[in-house]
């Protein structure tokens, strides 16, 4: 099965999350797919930038939760699409919950349409978003990670802009795009790479600090009683028992 499909268009490789019956959760297949197709495009001279888009009406629906992927493939990930060479840009016409803002905050400019909505359900579940929070935490404005990590809140493109979880918010994202993508192809490889790594260091530096810290409390977190009940309760579309 393949999870995530390619294509290139003038320097511009587009990989595409194609796993509807999950509504392109973050299994290990579909991890290990984006991982490989990052790493090619990072190793190929003919691409200029990535758009990092989907199929259906999701984004990404957050982990697999009948499968979750090894917490240091997820970091590897994130970090991948933080550190690759060339500008990621987010296209983002539907839901985006849980682990798949992880995948919006490693991006280097998201676009956001009037039909996407965002939440981070993982304190819900008996989980917290301890591996995400790497390329999000310094990204976001600290009210809004505050309220909705502790909520779970549901809400729209224009708070997500505020959030500081995309850089627009736009009827029409292709429109949106376009100047985007021609800047990008304007510029010269060397002029990427290095404009990028500024404004990456500080989540590099995240990472640096926080992945060993972070990923074994996610997966302590995975493994305890609340979670089991919290994903239990999900998969069976029931409250659980802790709601009042």
């Amino acid at each position: 099965m393949t999870y995530v499909q390619r294509a290139r268009e003038r320097g511009v490789e587009t990989l595409t999350l194609d796993s509807p019956a999950n509504r392109n959760a973050l299994s290990a297949g579909l991890v290990g797919e984006l991982a490989a197709a990052l790493e090619d495009c990072g190793r190929d001279p003919g691409v200029r930038a990535v758009l990092l888009t989907h199929t259906g009406t999701a984004f990404c629906a957050g982990a697999d939760l009948k499968a979750p992927p090894d917490p240091a493939d997820l970091v590897a990930l994130l970090r991948a699409l933080v550190e690759l060479p060339k500008p990621v840009v987010a296209r983002v016409t539907g839901h985006v919950r849980a682990g798949g803002l992880g995948l919006l905050g490693a991006c280097d400019i998201a676009m956001g349409g009037p039909d996407s909505s965002y939440a981070f359900t993982e304190s819900r579940l008996g989980l917290a978003p301890a591996v995400i929070s790497m390329p999000l935490l310094p990204r976001m404005d600290p009210r809004a990670a505050g309220r909705y990590y502790l909520t779970g809140e549901r809400f729209g493109a224009a708070e997500a802009v505020r959030a500081g979880l995309l850089t627009e918010a736009a009827e029409d994202v292709d429109a949106a795009l376009a100047p985007v993508l021609d800047g990008l192809r304007r510029a010269s490889p060397q002029g990427l790479a290095a404009s990028k790594a500024l404004v990456t260091a500080t989540v590099v530096e995240t990472f640096d600090r926080w992945t060993q810290e972070l990923s074994a409390r996610s997966a302590a977190l995975f493994a305890s009683d609340e979670a089991r009940e919290g994903v239990t309760a999900f998969l069976e579309r029931r409250d659980p028992v802790w709601v009042w």
